[in-house]
């Protein structure tokens, strides 16, 4: 048997690290942890359970971590409404045509 390949993970692009390393991303990306932990600690989400914080009104629109701001949603809900930006809409099935 021949031992399996790593394979590699797909390098990130200069653009995309530069982009990561911006002050307004490395702010609003130290928002969503500080909310995960805060939430972490009163026992409504635990690591690896599949949850997510959500901020109601997106931190890029102006919202903060005020607690009514902020609501617990499985990873996949939240990530499928995506912010506005592609992937599927809210409300909409996936139908394939046969």
């Amino acid at each position: 048997m021949s031992p399996q390949k790593k394979k590699n993970p797909a390098k990130r692009t200069l653009q995309q690290r530069e982009y990561d390393a911006s002050p307004a991303v490395k702010k609003r990306r130290a928002m969503r942890n500080k909310a995960r932990r805060e939430a972490e600690r009163e026992g409504k989400v635990s690591k690896g359970d599949g949850k997510d914080i959500d901020h109601k009104k997106k931190l890029s629109e102006g919202g903060g971590n005020s607690k009514k701001n902020l609501r617990v949603r499985s990873k996949s809900a939240n990530r499928a409404d995506n912010g506005g930006k592609g992937g599927r809409k809210k409300g909409s099935k996936n139908k394939s045509k046969k």
